[in-house]
Protein backbone atom coordinates (compact mmCIF):
# COMPACT_ATOMS: atom_id res chain seq x y z
CA UNK A 1 0.00 0.00 0.00
CA UNK A 2 1.55 3.43 -0.85
CA UNK A 3 1.91 5.77 1.73
CA UNK A 4 0.97 9.65 0.85
CA UNK A 5 1.64 12.56 3.00
CA UNK A 6 -1.08 15.69 2.93
CA UNK A 7 -0.37 19.04 4.12
CA UNK A 8 -2.93 20.83 4.34
CA UNK A 9 -4.14 23.63 6.73
CA UNK A 10 -7.89 23.63 5.93
CA UNK A 11 -9.32 20.86 8.12
CA UNK A 12 -12.76 20.24 5.81
CA UNK A 13 -10.35 19.96 2.68
CA UNK A 14 -7.77 17.82 4.62
CA UNK A 15 -10.84 15.19 5.66
CA UNK A 16 -12.52 15.34 2.28
CA UNK A 17 -9.01 14.55 0.72
CA UNK A 18 -7.95 11.99 2.90
CA UNK A 19 -11.12 9.95 2.55
CA UNK A 20 -11.07 10.29 -0.78
CA UNK A 21 -7.84 9.12 -1.00
CA UNK A 22 -8.29 6.20 1.56
CA UNK A 23 -11.53 4.73 -0.18
CA UNK A 24 -8.76 4.30 -3.28
CA UNK A 25 -6.81 2.02 -0.68
CA UNK A 26 -3.54 4.82 -0.38
CA UNK A 27 -2.22 4.87 3.25
CA UNK A 28 -2.81 9.06 4.33
CA UNK A 29 -0.62 10.72 7.01
CA UNK A 30 -1.76 14.16 7.33
CA UNK A 31 -0.48 17.45 8.59
CA UNK A 32 -2.13 21.07 9.07
CA UNK A 33 1.21 22.73 8.54
CA UNK A 34 4.28 23.32 6.50
CA UNK A 35 6.71 22.67 9.03
CA UNK A 36 4.97 19.55 10.96
CA UNK A 37 4.92 18.25 7.21
CA UNK A 38 8.23 18.32 6.95
CA UNK A 39 9.14 16.60 10.46
CA UNK A 40 6.42 13.72 8.98
CA UNK A 41 7.69 13.41 5.68
CA UNK A 42 11.82 12.99 7.29
CA UNK A 43 10.36 10.29 9.49
CA UNK A 44 7.70 8.07 7.15
CA UNK A 45 9.39 8.55 3.94
CA UNK A 46 5.90 8.66 2.10
CA UNK A 47 5.88 7.69 -1.67
CA UNK A 48 4.36 10.97 -2.70
CA UNK A 49 3.12 14.65 -1.10
CA UNK A 50 0.17 16.73 -1.11
CA UNK A 51 0.92 20.12 0.01
CA UNK A 52 -1.00 23.07 -0.02
CA UNK A 53 0.38 26.23 -0.86
CA UNK A 54 -1.22 29.19 1.03
CA UNK A 55 -0.15 28.12 4.53
CA UNK A 56 0.53 29.88 7.94
CA UNK A 57 4.40 29.23 9.72
CA UNK A 58 5.45 28.06 6.00
CA UNK A 59 3.85 27.63 3.12
CA UNK A 60 4.27 25.49 0.46
CA UNK A 61 6.79 26.93 -1.29
CA UNK A 62 8.76 26.88 1.73
CA UNK A 63 8.09 23.26 2.29
CA UNK A 64 8.97 21.74 -0.91
CA UNK A 65 12.25 23.75 -1.32
CA UNK A 66 13.33 22.70 2.22
CA UNK A 67 12.61 18.94 1.18
CA UNK A 68 14.48 19.27 -2.00
CA UNK A 69 17.49 19.52 -0.32
CA UNK A 70 17.45 16.56 1.84
CA UNK A 71 18.76 14.00 -0.21
CA UNK A 72 16.17 11.21 1.76
CA UNK A 73 13.10 13.36 0.96
CA UNK A 74 14.50 15.37 -2.56
CA UNK A 75 13.24 12.54 -4.74
CA UNK A 76 9.57 12.53 -3.00
CA UNK A 77 6.86 13.15 -5.95
CA UNK A 78 5.60 16.68 -5.25
CA UNK A 79 1.98 17.67 -5.88
CA UNK A 80 1.06 21.12 -5.21
CA UNK A 81 -2.75 22.10 -4.06
CA UNK A 82 -4.00 25.44 -4.76
CA UNK A 83 -6.77 27.64 -5.12
CA UNK A 84 -4.75 30.41 -7.40
CA UNK A 85 -4.30 29.24 -11.07
CA UNK A 86 -2.40 32.20 -12.33
CA UNK A 87 0.88 31.71 -14.70
CA UNK A 88 3.11 33.15 -11.55
CA UNK A 89 2.29 30.27 -9.20
CA UNK A 90 2.75 27.70 -11.93
CA UNK A 91 6.16 29.51 -12.81
CA UNK A 92 7.36 29.40 -9.02
CA UNK A 93 6.30 26.03 -8.34
CA UNK A 94 8.12 24.35 -11.72
CA UNK A 95 10.92 26.04 -10.77
CA UNK A 96 11.52 24.76 -7.67
CA UNK A 97 10.47 21.28 -8.81
CA UNK A 98 7.11 20.45 -8.32
CA UNK A 99 5.64 17.31 -10.17
CA UNK A 100 2.13 18.87 -10.65
CA UNK A 101 -0.43 20.87 -10.08
CA UNK A 102 -4.52 20.54 -8.57
CA UNK A 103 -6.25 23.47 -8.85
CA UNK A 104 -9.09 24.04 -5.67
CA UNK A 105 -11.57 22.60 -6.11
CA UNK A 106 -10.94 19.80 -7.53
CA UNK A 107 -13.28 16.57 -8.11
CA UNK A 108 -12.06 12.54 -7.18
CA UNK A 109 -11.62 11.73 -10.60
CA UNK A 110 -8.79 14.78 -10.94
CA UNK A 111 -7.44 13.77 -7.71
CA UNK A 112 -6.82 10.03 -7.96
CA UNK A 113 -5.56 10.74 -11.78
CA UNK A 114 -2.63 13.22 -10.82
CA UNK A 115 -1.56 10.53 -8.09
CA UNK A 116 -1.86 7.68 -10.01
CA UNK A 117 -0.03 9.33 -12.57
CA UNK A 118 2.42 10.83 -10.10
CA UNK A 119 3.14 7.33 -8.52
CA UNK A 120 3.56 5.38 -11.80
CA UNK A 121 6.02 7.61 -12.93
CA UNK A 122 7.79 7.05 -10.22
CA UNK A 123 7.87 3.63 -10.10
CA UNK A 124 9.87 3.93 -13.40
CA UNK A 125 12.51 5.82 -11.81
CA UNK A 126 13.03 3.45 -9.23
CA UNK A 127 12.97 0.11 -11.23
CA UNK A 128 16.51 -1.27 -12.01
CA UNK A 129 16.22 -2.61 -15.70
CA UNK A 130 19.12 -5.24 -16.76
CA UNK A 131 21.79 -4.03 -19.30
CA UNK A 132 20.20 -6.06 -21.82
CA UNK A 133 18.64 -5.63 -25.05
CA UNK A 134 15.66 -6.70 -23.49
CA UNK A 135 16.08 -4.58 -20.81
CA UNK A 136 16.36 -1.53 -22.93
CA UNK A 137 13.50 -2.80 -24.64
CA UNK A 138 11.46 -2.84 -21.34
CA UNK A 139 12.39 0.61 -20.70
CA UNK A 140 11.56 2.36 -23.60
CA UNK A 141 8.38 0.48 -23.56
CA UNK A 142 7.26 1.85 -20.03
CA UNK A 143 8.32 5.46 -20.82
CA UNK A 144 5.89 5.20 -24.16
CA UNK A 145 2.96 4.50 -21.42
CA UNK A 146 4.12 8.21 -20.39
CA UNK A 147 1.26 11.01 -22.69
CA UNK A 148 4.27 12.59 -24.41
CA UNK A 149 6.70 10.01 -25.43
CA UNK A 150 3.82 8.62 -27.20
CA UNK A 151 5.64 8.94 -30.37
CA UNK A 152 8.70 7.14 -30.05
CA UNK A 153 9.96 4.93 -32.87
CA UNK A 154 9.09 1.25 -32.77
CA UNK A 155 11.29 0.51 -35.55
CA UNK A 156 15.11 0.55 -33.51
CA UNK A 157 17.32 -1.06 -35.69
CA UNK A 158 19.87 -3.81 -34.56
CA UNK A 159 22.99 -4.47 -37.02
CA UNK A 160 25.43 -6.67 -37.28
CA UNK A 161 29.30 -5.23 -37.55
CA UNK A 162 32.05 -7.44 -38.90
CA UNK A 163 35.42 -7.19 -36.85
CA UNK A 164 37.24 -4.03 -37.20
CA UNK A 165 34.13 -2.04 -38.65
CA UNK A 166 33.78 1.48 -38.11
CA UNK A 167 30.47 2.67 -36.09
CA UNK A 168 31.11 6.14 -36.43
CA UNK A 169 33.93 8.33 -36.88
CA UNK A 170 35.28 11.53 -35.56
CA UNK A 171 34.22 14.83 -37.15
CA UNK A 172 30.92 13.54 -38.28
CA UNK A 173 27.01 14.17 -36.97
CA UNK A 174 25.73 12.31 -34.38
CA UNK A 175 22.12 11.24 -35.73
CA UNK A 176 21.52 8.26 -33.23
CA UNK A 177 22.94 6.34 -29.81
CA UNK A 178 23.95 3.32 -29.53
CA UNK A 179 23.15 -0.13 -27.39
CA UNK A 180 25.99 -2.64 -27.31
CA UNK A 181 24.27 -6.43 -27.43
CA UNK A 182 26.75 -8.53 -28.07
CA UNK A 183 30.33 -7.83 -28.18
CA UNK A 184 33.35 -5.16 -27.70
CA UNK A 185 33.17 -1.80 -29.19
CA UNK A 186 36.36 0.65 -28.64
CA UNK A 187 36.41 4.44 -28.80
CA UNK A 188 39.27 5.95 -29.62
CA UNK A 189 40.81 9.52 -31.04
CA UNK A 190 44.01 9.89 -33.33
CA UNK A 191 46.48 12.35 -32.63
CA UNK A 192 48.23 14.40 -35.66
CA UNK A 193 50.25 11.99 -36.12
CA UNK A 194 48.16 9.15 -36.42
CA UNK A 195 49.00 7.91 -33.27
CA UNK A 196 45.71 6.32 -31.70
CA UNK A 197 44.41 6.52 -28.23
CA UNK A 198 41.66 4.52 -26.94
CA UNK A 199 39.24 6.30 -24.34
CA UNK A 200 36.53 3.83 -23.67
CA UNK A 201 36.02 0.15 -24.17
CA UNK A 202 32.06 -1.12 -24.21
CA UNK A 203 30.61 -4.35 -22.92
CA UNK A 204 26.97 -5.56 -23.89
CA UNK A 205 25.03 -3.75 -21.86
CA UNK A 206 26.66 -0.05 -22.84
CA UNK A 207 25.61 3.02 -24.50
CA UNK A 208 27.86 4.61 -26.49
CA UNK A 209 28.10 7.60 -28.85
CA UNK A 210 26.05 10.05 -26.25
CA UNK A 211 27.66 12.75 -25.14
CA UNK A 212 28.72 14.27 -28.48
CA UNK A 213 25.11 14.12 -29.43
CA UNK A 214 23.83 15.45 -25.90
CA UNK A 215 26.34 18.55 -26.93
CA UNK A 216 25.28 18.91 -30.41
CA UNK A 217 28.51 18.78 -32.04
CA UNK A 218 30.67 16.19 -34.56
CA UNK A 219 31.77 13.15 -32.66
CA UNK A 220 35.35 13.85 -30.37
CA UNK A 221 36.35 10.16 -31.32
CA UNK A 222 35.77 7.18 -33.68
CA UNK A 223 34.02 4.23 -32.52
CA UNK A 224 35.00 0.60 -33.99
CA UNK A 225 34.45 -3.12 -32.42
CA UNK A 226 37.02 -4.65 -31.81
CA UNK A 227 34.79 -8.23 -32.96
CA UNK A 228 31.89 -8.95 -34.47
CA UNK A 229 29.52 -7.31 -32.60
CA UNK A 230 25.25 -6.67 -32.45
CA UNK A 231 24.42 -3.05 -31.90
CA UNK A 232 20.74 -1.50 -31.20
CA UNK A 233 20.79 2.00 -32.99
CA UNK A 234 18.00 4.60 -31.01
CA UNK A 235 17.79 7.14 -33.58
CA UNK A 236 18.64 11.12 -32.58
CA UNK A 237 15.00 12.02 -32.40
CA UNK A 238 13.78 8.81 -30.04
CA UNK A 239 16.57 9.87 -27.92
CA UNK A 240 15.96 13.38 -27.81
CA UNK A 241 12.31 12.99 -26.74
CA UNK A 242 13.01 10.72 -24.27
CA UNK A 243 15.38 13.29 -22.46
CA UNK A 244 14.00 16.14 -23.07
CA UNK A 245 9.87 15.75 -23.80
CA UNK A 246 9.50 14.35 -19.68
CA UNK A 247 11.89 15.08 -17.18
CA UNK A 248 11.35 11.93 -14.78
CA UNK A 249 12.35 9.76 -17.73
CA UNK A 250 15.07 12.00 -18.52
CA UNK A 251 16.23 11.39 -15.23
CA UNK A 252 16.27 7.63 -15.40
CA UNK A 253 18.37 7.98 -18.30
CA UNK A 254 20.76 9.69 -17.36
CA UNK A 255 21.28 7.67 -14.35
CA UNK A 256 22.00 4.58 -16.14
CA UNK A 257 24.23 6.55 -18.93
CA UNK A 258 26.44 8.03 -15.91
CA UNK A 259 28.61 5.31 -15.17
CA UNK A 260 30.32 5.40 -18.58
CA UNK A 261 31.01 8.91 -17.77
CA UNK A 262 32.85 8.58 -14.22
CA UNK A 263 34.88 5.94 -15.49
CA UNK A 264 36.73 7.62 -18.31
CA UNK A 265 37.24 10.71 -15.96
CA UNK A 266 38.69 8.03 -13.28
CA UNK A 267 40.95 6.16 -16.34
CA UNK A 268 42.22 10.07 -17.68
CA UNK A 269 43.28 10.84 -13.84
CA UNK A 270 45.34 7.78 -13.58
CA UNK A 271 46.38 7.79 -16.75
CA UNK A 272 48.31 11.33 -15.93
CA UNK A 273 49.58 10.20 -12.56
CA UNK A 274 50.47 7.13 -12.80
CA UNK A 275 53.82 5.02 -14.17
CA UNK A 276 53.99 3.24 -17.46
CA UNK A 277 53.93 0.19 -15.46
CA UNK A 278 51.49 0.67 -13.25
CA UNK A 279 49.10 2.07 -16.38
CA UNK A 280 49.53 -1.32 -17.92
CA UNK A 281 48.79 -3.69 -15.10
CA UNK A 282 45.78 -0.89 -14.08
CA UNK A 283 44.61 -1.66 -18.10
CA UNK A 284 44.62 -5.58 -17.66
CA UNK A 285 42.31 -5.37 -14.28
CA UNK A 286 39.86 -2.93 -16.34
CA UNK A 287 39.83 -5.28 -18.72
CA UNK A 288 39.01 -7.88 -16.33
CA UNK A 289 36.80 -6.20 -14.55
CA UNK A 290 35.05 -5.23 -17.65
CA UNK A 291 35.07 -8.96 -19.59
CA UNK A 292 35.41 -11.60 -17.04
CA UNK A 293 32.41 -13.74 -17.27
CA UNK A 294 33.61 -16.53 -14.98
CA UNK A 295 35.28 -15.48 -11.76
CA UNK A 296 36.48 -18.84 -10.83
CA UNK A 297 38.76 -18.98 -13.72
CA UNK A 298 41.54 -16.64 -14.55
CA UNK A 299 40.95 -13.83 -16.75
CA UNK A 300 42.03 -14.48 -20.42
CA UNK A 301 41.54 -11.46 -23.87
CA UNK A 302 43.24 -11.76 -26.98
CA UNK A 303 44.02 -8.13 -27.43
CA UNK A 304 46.70 -6.78 -29.67
CA UNK A 305 49.60 -5.12 -28.40
CA UNK A 306 48.83 -2.12 -30.17
CA UNK A 307 44.95 -2.09 -28.87
CA UNK A 308 46.29 -2.24 -25.66
CA UNK A 309 49.34 0.55 -25.92
CA UNK A 310 46.31 2.45 -26.83
CA UNK A 311 44.27 2.09 -23.79
CA UNK A 312 47.76 2.42 -21.35
CA UNK A 313 48.83 5.45 -23.70
CA UNK A 314 52.19 4.79 -24.23
CA UNK A 315 54.14 3.30 -27.28
CA UNK A 316 53.44 -0.56 -28.62
CA UNK A 317 57.16 -1.01 -27.90
CA UNK A 318 56.89 0.36 -24.24
CA UNK A 319 53.63 -2.21 -23.44
CA UNK A 320 55.70 -5.09 -25.10
CA UNK A 321 58.39 -4.86 -22.79
CA UNK A 322 55.79 -4.07 -19.44
CA UNK A 323 54.69 -7.65 -20.92
CA UNK A 324 57.39 -9.56 -20.92
CA UNK A 325 58.29 -8.04 -17.31
CA UNK A 326 55.10 -9.30 -16.22
CA UNK A 327 55.43 -12.46 -17.53
CA UNK A 328 58.84 -13.31 -16.09
CA UNK A 329 57.11 -12.19 -12.52
CA UNK A 330 54.92 -14.57 -13.41
CA UNK A 331 51.58 -12.15 -13.00
CA UNK A 332 50.29 -13.48 -16.39
CA UNK A 333 50.65 -15.80 -19.48
CA UNK A 334 50.85 -15.05 -23.49
CA UNK A 335 49.91 -16.79 -25.99
CA UNK A 336 50.16 -14.88 -29.03
CA UNK A 337 47.62 -12.18 -28.89
CA UNK A 338 45.94 -13.92 -25.69
CA UNK A 339 47.08 -12.63 -22.27
CA UNK A 340 45.93 -14.32 -18.89
CA UNK A 341 45.67 -12.59 -15.80
CA UNK A 342 47.43 -15.23 -13.49
CA UNK A 343 47.68 -12.86 -10.41
CA UNK A 344 44.91 -10.35 -10.31
CA UNK A 345 45.57 -9.01 -6.73
CA UNK A 346 49.12 -8.13 -7.52
CA UNK A 347 48.33 -6.46 -10.67
CA UNK A 348 45.83 -4.47 -8.46
CA UNK A 349 48.54 -3.48 -5.53
CA UNK A 350 50.74 -2.71 -7.94
CA UNK A 351 53.12 0.33 -7.08
CA UNK A 352 53.20 3.46 -9.04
Amino acid sequence: MKTILLIEDNPDMRDNTTEILELAHYNVITAENGKQGIKLAQESSPDLIICDIMMPELDGYGVLHLLSKEPSTASIPFIFLTAKAEKNDYRKGMTLGADDYLTKPYDDVELLSAVETRLRKNNLLKTEYSRTEEGLYQFLNEAKSFESLKKLSENKKTKLFKKREIIYSEGNYPNAVYFLKSGKVKNFKTNEFGKEYIIELHKPGDFFGYLDLLENIAYQDSAVTLQDSEVVIIPKDEFNSLLYNNRDVASKFIKILSNEVREREERLLKLAYNSVRKRVAESLIMLANRYQEDKTKHFAIAITREDLASIVGTATETVIRTLSDFKEESLIEMKGSLITVLDYEKLARMRN
